[in-house]
């Protein structure tokens, strides 16, 4: 007989599709995916049907659940020619903003859970990250670099505001001078504002605020938990006040769904104080093009078509192609509009400033940190 997965999928609420431009009617609300779809790595896979019976009553909300992990090391590096940056922290596992184009989603498949509603609603949390840090910066043999932050899941996702991890992190990168970059969607991170504006001031922090659309029904059912529009805007209004190097990212663009928003995000942004600017385009991974398709199905019926059009237009007629990001020049003329629109308006709105390299020379390890009484 056999063996059912460990956590099998809650199945949608199964309706006809909402009118264009509204929240979606089926699914879980205020959560980013519409089903649960097995992990790869299942022996079984389950499926939705409809049975012909309409189910019109809300389902119960989804309530979040939160796993305490306990790693060895919290510093992750890597070697890959094609990110700006060698190492990382990820906090947490999961994310509870749900954005439904989200890259990692894949990566709870590794844990036995779904990238679809476990991603965004069964996360992992790793309190002991601030003190991992400080241990590992205090080996001897470490060679300070430029750690990222909120490359794989966001640091300032809601639970961080029970956990307070980040704010753990950005306290032992200020006490040994150490240089640290900033990814978010969440206007959390202007509770850090004090450590961030200290980092700034000593070169060692720049902060960037990734903003996708200024329609709030649009964000409101594309990243269900991540912070409104507005406030993310704000946010970058407070780190540009307070000192802190920040910029823009206009990612994912979608083609035919928010790219048309792009010059006015980046207009906005940079009058609130950015700085400088980046943009992706969407990918769709394994897991990710079937939880995409399946809400642009609910959020856009009308347009989802021409949209999956033009994404597998650009992946040589696939939901996703591995190398389009790494290849040398972008050959799809939507993608190559959408590159020289960036270009253009980055350069209008004076994004495209040089930026000075954070300061590695400044690194050392405090005394209380080392055991060691200071030489100097």
């Amino acid at each position: 007989m056999a063996r059912a997965a460990p956590h099998s999928p809650r199945p949608p609420r199964l309706q006809s599709p909402a009118p264009e431009g509204s929240p979606p009617q089926w699914g879980r609300k205020g959560r980013g995916a519409q089903s649960n779809v097995s992990g790869r790595y299942e022996p079984l896979a389950y499926e939705a049907a409809d049975d012909g019976w309409s189910r019109e009553e809300d389902l119960p909300p989804l309530r979040t659940e939160v796993t305490i992990e306990t790693p060895r090391r919290i510093i992750t590096y890597n070697k890959s020619p094609y990110v700006g940056f060698d190492r990382s922290i990820n906090p947490y596992r999961g994310c509870e903003h749900g954005c439904i184009y989200c890259f990692a989603r894949p990566t709870h498949a590794y844990m036995g859970l779904s990238p679809g509603l476990d991603f965004e609603s069964r996360l992992f949390a790793k309190p002991s990250a601030p003190k991992l840090l400080e241990k590992e910066l205090c080996d001897p043999k470490y060679k300070p670099r430029v750690v990222a932050m909120g490359t794989n899941t966001d640091p300032y996702q809601p639970i961080e505001r029970k956990f307070v991890i980040m704010r753990g992190i950005l306290s032992v990168f200020s006490r040994f001078n150490h240089p640290v970059t900033v990814l978010t969607k969440s206007a959390l991170i202007a509770r850090d504002l004090d450590l961030l504006a200290s980092l700034a001031e000593r070169n060692l922090t720049r902060a960037m605020v990734s903003i996708t659309t200024q329609d709030r029904a649009l964000a409101r059912s594309m990243e269900p938990r991540a912070s409104s529009p507005p406030k993310r805007f704000e946010a970058i209004r407070r780190l540009a006040e307070a000192g802190v190097v920040t910029g823009i990212m206009t990612g994912p663009m979608i083609p035919g769904l928010n790219d048309s928003e792009m010059e006015a995000i980046l207009e906005q942004a940079a009058g609130l104080g950015a700085t400088f600017a980046a943009y992706t385009i969407l990918r769709l991974p394994l897991e990710v093009s079937p939880l995409f398709q399946e809400w642009l199905a609910a959020y856009a019926p009308n347009r989802a078509k021409r949209i999956m059009d033009h994404i597998r237009a650009m992946n040589g007629g696939r939901d996703y192609d591995p190398y389009w990001s790494r290849g040398g020049e972008i050959k799809t003329p939507y993608a190559q509009l959408i590159g020289q629109r960036f270009r253009a308006a980055r350069a209008r709105f004076g994004l495209d400033r040089e930026r000075t390299p954070l300061d590695l020379s400044r690194f050392r390890v405090p005394d209380e940190a080392s055991g060691q009484l200071s030489l100097l």
